[in-house]
């Protein structure tokens, strides 16, 4: 493992983590949230987990980010608050 590219990946992941927080737009908080599991899939490949990653990548960047965003095309766009 090449630990320096743990640490970026790993940075990367809470930047995602915290933008999906502070966003408003609920598209763009889905995007970002499929980018974080795409981020996850690599740290997971990256540590020798490929059957891990390979799960990640299929439920959590792929289903799950179509099903938000088809959600979302159903509802409003941006949150109340």
């Amino acid at each position: 493992m090449i630990w320096q590219l743990d640490l970026l990946i790993l940075a990367l992941v809470v930047i995602c983590a915290l933008a999906v927080i502070s966003v408003r737009d609920l598209l763009s908080a889905t995007v970002i949230f499929g980018v974080y599991s795409f981020l996850m899939c690599l740290l997971w490949a990256e540590m020798g987990a490929v059957d891990v990653a390979f799960t990640e990548a299929t439920v959590g960047a792929g289903i799950s980010t179509v099903l938000f965003i088809a959600a979302i095309l159903r509802t409003s766009r941006r949150s109340k608050d």
